[in-house]
């Protein structure tokens, strides 16, 4: 029993140590962060993926989502100038790429973004991340799995000449008698599957399904050259700059692998080396496959018929072509390679709760490992089926736009934490350091913003309602249950007895 008498200042209080705004901004020390590595509820997470299954995992990511779906939504936007646009995102991507790089190399962990806020701004900043991260991973799961159904289709029609039709393979309203789209859950659940089988065994298939991605796109460039019209760029900005910035800021979506290989710091045979190395590799490769693709795109196509088209490629091959069995050839990489980006954006959305679950922001269940494969398996599980009900429903473009505001800032915070990290651990080692001191950094920050304002009202007004709620779910549960805030209390319990 605890003394009544006991002085104030040693007495438990039932909420934790200190007021709301010291809880608020408590931090996760890094050396903490490193030592949990691997650790979940029942069991360990496996160290399996070497640096090229890293790179892979993040080209994987990327690769496939702004070309093979979003530039039909991308060129209408800023025409033929959207090779433009590719460069402010990538742009934008690789001064956060950099920060990444040197937080990823410092602090291996399987939180990516939310457990760097968490160690360098507080509980509150990192809350904010991680729910920023829900939505980045969630929503872009959801909107590429949508464009793999556009894909299927052309294979489907271009092979045995039947397709699936409008009722099971649009989401409502977006074409006529639509109900649901039935191949955006069914690529989400075989993902699945795969992730359920082991980092390892689903680093594998990836690796195969990029390898064809990338052979899928070089045959697309080489013969959509062949239709290339120079009348096509003369128009070059018809919307001006403020199309150009339109298009920049959905394109960003098309961006976040490298995000995903952050999150494999706690499955890395050695982290520290590896995951600075493949975040800058991967997005080097995938941006100069991005332009040379939209650059021969909008060169084969006038920039207005991209209109409505999610499978933009398929249509161009067959038009310079003459013949269906070059798009045919392209969708069938299209169906692999998409198929790619909803398996290691999954792979990221799980490992990010893992590391939330863990610090005790959100409900155990999702930091539960199985003993026989290593994996979060009801993470996993609940991830897919959430992922697959918006996938099945919400249309595609709403999608897009969604995950780009939660990406820039989540990539945002990442910026501001390098500094910050500078700053309290100066002396920390760093086996990768971003240039030009906070110079780089701070660009990062500037782009984020800008890409951000960008954005339409209602892609900031479902922003705000999105935040809104994960505030009160916050308030309510997470700060209560976090396990700095039950470690305090039993703290100061211990100390009073």
């Amino acid at each position: 029993m605890l003394d009544q008498g006991a002085p104030p200042q040693t007495r438990p209080r039932p909420q934790g140590v200190g007021g709301l705004g010291s809880r608020m901004t408590r931090r996760k020390p890094v050396d903490r962060l490193i030592a949990e590595g691997g650790q979940g509820e029942g069991g360990t997470l496996r160290r399996t993926l070497g640096m090229w299954q890293l790179t892979m995992i993040s080209i994987g990511a990327t690769l496939g989502t702004g070309i093979f779906v979003v530039l039909g939504e991308s060129v209408p936007k800023a025409g033929p100038a959207v090779t433009i646009s590719f460069v402010i995102a990538g742009l934008t991507a690789l001064f956060s790429a950099l920060s990444y790089a040197e937080l990823a190399g410092s602090i291996p962990v399987a939180g990516s973004s939310y457990s760097y806020a968490y160690a360098t701004m507080g509980e509150l900043v990192a809350w904010v991340c991680g729910w920023c991260l829900v939505l980045e991973y969630g929503v872009s799961v959801a909107a590429v799995a949508v464009g793999w159904g556009e894909y299927l289709n052309e294979l489907l029609d271009g092979t045995i000449g039947v397709t699936i039709p409008d009722a099971l393979s649009a989401a409502p309203g977006e074409a006529d008698g639509s109900f649901i789209n039935l191949p955006g859950l069914i690529v989400v659940l075989l993902a699945m599957v795969f992730l359920l089988g082991g980092a390892k065994e689903s680093a594998r298939a990836n690796t195969i399904m990029v390898i064809v991605k990338i052979a899928a796109l070089i045959l697309f460039c080489a013969v959509g050259f062949t239709g290339f019209k120079s009348g096509n760029y003369s128009d070059f900005m018809p919307l001006g700059v403020a199309g150009v910035s339109a298009a920049g800021a959905s394109l960003f979506f098309s961006y976040i692998g490298f995000d995903a290989a952050s999150t494999a710091g706690e499955e890395a045979k050695n982290p520290q080396r590896d995951l600075p190395r493949a975040i800058m590799l991967s997005l080097i490769i995938v941006t100069a496959l991005y332009v040379l693709v939209a650059a021969v795109a909008v060169g084969a196509w006038n920039w207005k018929d991209f209109e409505g088209s999610e499978a933009s490629l398929t249509a161009i091959m067959n038009d310079v072509t003459g013949q269906t069995v070059w798009g045919t050839l392209l969708a069938a990489g299209a169906v692999i390679s998409i198929a790619s980006v909803v398996l290691t954006v999954l792979y990221g959305q799980t490992r990010v709760l893992f590391a939330m679950s863990r610090d005790g922001l959100v409900p155990k269940a999702f930091a539960r490992i199985s003993g026989k494969t290593g994996t979060p398996r009801v993470n996993t599980v609940l991830v897919s089926l959430f992922c697959g009900a918006l996938a099945s429903v919400v249309p595609l473009g709403k999608l897009v736009d969604a995950t780009s505001i939660g990406t820039l800032f989540a990539f945002g915070l990442v910026n501001i934490a390098v500094i910050v990290l500078r700053r309290t651990r100066p002396d920390m080692p760093r086996t990768f350091r971003v240039p030009l001191g906070w110079l780089f950094p701070v660009l990062g920050f500037g782009f984020c913003a800008y890409n951000m304002y960008n954005l339409d009202a209602v892609t900031w007004a479902v922003f705000g309602v999105w935040m809104a709620v994960g505030l009160v779910f916050y308030f309510l549960y997470g700060m209560r249950r976090s396990r700095l805030e039950t470690e305090s209390a039993a703290g100061e319990v211990s100390t009073a007895k």
